[in-house]
């Protein structure tokens, strides 16, 4: 896995970023939403792989959810952080198989594939665009 992770973080660095932030608000709820999906799927099979993905989709979403982009709902950080939590929710979703002690289960190959499409997503988005808000600095008045 590590291998495959880097080769995608490699192959997206030297592509245009051509996902904005409005696109990756979309991709941001398809992904918690599947990890969500999964857990369910995966709940009559293995108890800790639909925890795991249980958590990765609520992760997922909640920093969907509480980044200032297009589809945030609280607004709490700025986008460009979205994107660093991004990278962290990859190597997360990569490492969940291990923590859970279902790394060498069939399971683990949906965590595989889902931390190479956030690793991919995240690659190919700018995340120095715009996101649609003007900040206002204070104005500095002689006292």
């Amino acid at each position: 896995m590590p291998l495959a992770h880097r080769a995608v973080s490699m192959v997206t660095e030297r592509m245009p970023k051509v996902v904005d932030p409005k696109t990756h608000a979309v991709l941001d709820y398809v992904l918690g939403g599947a990890c969500l999906a999964l857990g369910a799927f995966l709940w009559g099979r293995n108890k800790r792989a639909a925890m795991a993905a249980t958590m990765c989709g609520a992760a997922t979403l909640a920093n969907a959810m509480l980044t200032d982009y297009p589809g945030g709902v609280r607004k709490t950080y700025s986008y460009q952080t979205h994107g660093r939590i991004d990278a962290g929710l990859a190597g997360l979703t990569a490492t969940m198989p291990a923590f859970f002690a279902f790394r060498g289960e069939d399971e683990a190959k949906y965590f595989t594939g889902l931390a190479l499409v956030e690793t991919a997503v995240a690659g190919l988005t700018d995340f120095d665009a715009a996101t649609g808000k003007v900040i206002e600095m204070p104005v500095n008045r002689p006292a």
